[in-house]
């Protein structure tokens, strides 16, 4: 099993595979979609993804749908 490091981050995972280009994009998608968002409601930061587009803040209770990885 490799290990990540500080360089690769999330996409330690893939090890050799796959190239530095795509793995640095997926560090940057992975990255920015896994920060708590701003709710569209309530304006509070604190939304998380819970699925594929699936959204929930626990501040105001709402669970609504938007895009895929992050909240614009």
């Amino acid at each position: 099993m490799t290990t990540k490091s500080k360089k690769t981050r999330a996409a330690g995972r893939f090890g050799a595979r796959y190239g530095k280009t795509v793995k640095d994009r997926l560090v940057k998608v992975e990255d920015k979609q896994r920060k708590r968002q701003e709710c569209p409601f309530c304006k509070r930061e604190g939304v998380k993804r819970i699925a594929n587009g699936i959204w929930n803040c626990p501040k105001c209770q709402k669970t609504f749908a938007h895009n895929t990885y992050y909240i614009d």
